[in-house]
């Protein structure tokens, strides 16, 4: 406090000296030395009492200017991007910004990304039923042609290829499934479902959740643990950098514009087909339906997403794959339980075991966060048609 004091009181006293009314007249030779003693005089004092006050700019400081008025502007990078980083963002950022389709009759895509049949299709044809017009069906069999007991998903069946759990084929699936719905102009926002997925919510409800938003619901969130960023590999860079790395459910719901761009992406997408697979180096997994999405989004337009995904999963049993669903396990009050819940919990893998709780927030307001429930066994089809046509809660 001190030398805060000093620091005025010199400055006032070296004014007085120069700015005195009453000062006899000097001489020319005798004027540049009284100023060059004053000027000598003021730098080793702003050497000996520099200023305090962290929002001042000393000019001996070796830290230069704070956080001031005069500060540059941060770099929008931290590194330069490459010729096909810039092309790549210079589509995506045309789409997301200049995106605009008006349709008369805007539709969600259903995408079923499954083995062979669908066990669940006379609950799904329940949960269609009489919306006609508002919704498109695509299905991805990867094993076998599908036998159809549904009116709904007759020659609903696209082109497949075989799918390798936690390979690059279930992303090219992915893509696949949503390349053929793009080519309708009516379909709005897309769902990807798998066999054992089926719905928690009637279709009104599901239909205007979708369509109301601005979002899409991907999930994405930071693992620090061996079964996140420790998936990550160096052979991504520089494109994909480890703070940008993300982990997420495949289990994705979004809207037009970024189906456009994930159609639009190669040069993301070759970086985790080359470097994001099972076995990855020896003796390391990767698994790009569980990263490609997450992390793409977040670093191409993080603001476009929800960061959970609308399709529920339980995972406190805390083994390598969630709880599956029996027949028994099925009654209303379980069904009504994850049709309200209103947070998504992310459980990172490192020793920690965090429970990461995203809170599930649209237009400012705490919402359900689930619309579909997965893991659910064929013997869970009876009852869950018996819940649907006698209660509410779907």
């Amino acid at each position: 406090m001190k030398k805060e004091r000093a620091w005025p009181q010199f400055t006032r006293n070296l004014l007085i000296m120069v700015g005195s009314r009453n000062r006899p007249q000097l001489r020319r030779p005798t004027w540049i030395i009284v100023l060059l003693s004053i000027v000598s005089v003021f730098l080793i004092a702003a050497y000996v009492y520099p200023p305090h006050s962290p929002s001042a700019c000393s000019l001996f400081s070796s830290h230069g200017c704070g956080s001031g008025a005069f500060d540059l502007p941060p770099a929008a990078h931290t590194r330069e991007l490459t010729d096909a980083e810039v092309e790549s963002r210079v589509v995506i950022n045309e789409i997301l910004n200049n995106y605009y389709m008006h349709t008369k009759k805007p539709k969600v895509a259903f995408l079923f990304l499954s083995p062979g049949s669908l066990p669940f299709e006379k609950l799904w044809h329940m949960f269609f039923q009489g919306h006609e017009g508002k919704f498109s069906v695509y299905v991805h069999s990867s094993k076998e042609k599908p036998t159809h007991v549904s009116s709904f998903f007759v020659g609903r069946e696209i082109h497949s290829e075989p799918v390798g759990w936690g390979k690059i084929s279930m992303v090219e699936a992915e893509r696949r499934l949503l390349a053929h719905a793009l080519l309708d102009p009516d379909n709005q926002h897309f769902v990807l479902l798998s066999e054992s997925c089926i719905p928690v919510r009637r279709f009104e409800f599901v239909y205007n959740y979708l369509l109301l938003t601005n979002v899409s619901f991907i999930d994405s969130y930071v693992d620090p643990g061996p079964h996140g960023n420790g998936r990550y590999i160096e052979h991504m860079l520089p494109e994909v950098e480890k703070k940008d790395f993300r982990k997420g459910s495949q289990w994705f719901s979004m809207k037009r514009q970024h189906a456009i761009i994930v159609m639009a992406d190669s040069l993301y997408f070759t970086k985790f087909k080359h470097h994001c697979r099972p076995n990855m180096e020896g003796n390391r997994n990767c698994y790009a339906d569980e990263h490609y999405l997450p992390t793409f989004f977040t670093m191409l337009d993080p603001g476009g997403i929800a960061n959970w995904s609308v399709t529920y999963v339980d995972w406190s049993e805390g083994k390598w794959h969630p709880r599956s669903f029996r027949a028994r396990d099925i009654t209303y009050q379980v069904m009504k339980n994850i049709a309200y819940i209103d947070e998504s919990p992310h459980f990172t893998s490192d020793a920690k075991r965090t429970v990461v709780i995203t809170p599930c927030m649209l237009n400012g307001s705490k919402r359900s966060c689930y619309l579909f429930a997965r893991k659910f066994f064929p013997e869970t089809q009876d009852r869950l048609i018996q819940l649907y046509s006698n209660s509410t809660i779907f």
